[in-house]
């Protein structure tokens, strides 16, 4: 099994909900999933963060594309 770092898992993210929202320029996208992922910087416990990045990220990504 190949494990990826924290950093690739975002990355990652970012390029899912690119695609998912082609309604919001992918700049903003990854701009987006960047701050909320900026949010947990410090945390002690990162096994979620890559899930609470991607919830948030949706959400905002909704509310920008309507």
């Amino acid at each position: 099994m190949i494990a990826l770092s924290e950093q690739q898992i975002i990355d990652q993210l970012a390029q899912r909900l690119a695609d998912a929202h082609a309604a919001v320029e992918p700049g903003r996208v990854a701009a987006v999933v960047h701050e909320q992922y900026a949010r947990f910087e410090g945390r002690p416990i990162r096994d979620f963060v890559p899930l609470f990045v991607e919830r948030n990220a949706k959400a905002e990504l909704t509310r920008l594309a309507v």
